[in-house]
């Protein structure tokens, strides 16, 4: 099981039908490490912990980015307005889903724990 979340969504036409359809990318979204720099236990611990505490000073200030969330792309769905509307599911972005593959089908959930 990967939680997923929806990236995207756009509006697509088939080129031989013309049919018009949606594109839905579904990304897996990792939260990155906070802390930048990791020091060696036993070594160095103090320098980390004021390094790691002066970079999180000019964090609050803006001057460097917050941390993001890392994403991996995990699915990509190419549906007619027909196909969408039998799945049966409303995408909307940044909605989160568990990713569930079981003996060859894939299988989409809303978690059941906060997040």
């Amino acid at each position: 099981m990967v939680l997923v979340k929806v990236l995207r969504i756009s509006s697509i036409t088939d080129p031989e039908t013309r049919k018009l359809g949606k594109q839905i990318e579904l990304v897996e979204a990792r939260q990155r490490d906070s802390s930048p720099f990791v020091g060696v236990t036993g070594v160095g611990g103090d320098e980390t912990r004021l390094v790691n505490n002066i970079v999180g000073q000019f964090k609050s200030l803006g001057i460097f980015p917050q941390a993001r969330e890392l994403t991996l792309p995990k699915l990509t769905l190419f549906l007619t307005e027909t196909e969408y509307d039998l799945l049966g599911v409303r995408f909307e972005v940044n909605d989160v889903y568990d990713l569930i593959m079981k003996d060859g089908a894939f299988m989409l959930k809303k978690p059941t724990e906060g997040i």
